[in-house]
């Protein structure tokens, strides 16, 4: 598999293609729903909403805790998980800048 060429795009296209990427899957969606519902939530409350593994779940967490839609604070001896509201807002903001860049051209 080849490598992706990011160098040749600014930092906010980087950015939003790293976020597109972690919010490509159902699972991260449906896991982002359920911490957003209930404000924190741990994997094994997502093991009981979800078709998937734990181990499954933790990697779709991973991704999701890399791009910092999520943070997790550990509540020995478990890492509890909540959406990362500063990074959250911030994405929120540019989306809609971008959104709304080509809404005039089409």
């Amino acid at each position: 598999m080849g490598v992706s060429k990011t160098e040749g795009f600014n930092a906010e296209q980087n950015r939003l293609a790293e976020i597109a990427k972690a919010l490509g899957h159902p699972a991260r969606i449906a896991i982002l729903q359920e911490i957003m519902q209930k404000d924190r939530c741990i994997c094994n409350d997502l093991v009981d909403k979800l078709p998937l593994s734990q181990a499954t779940i933790s990697q779709h967490l991973k991704a999701l805790k890399k791009v910092k839609l999520i943070k997790g604070e550990v509540e020995a001896p478990r890492i509890c998980y909540c959406i990362d509201k500063e990074t959250w807002e911030s994405v929120q903001r540019s989306w809609h800048s971008f959104f709304e860049s080509v809404k005039g051209c089409c």
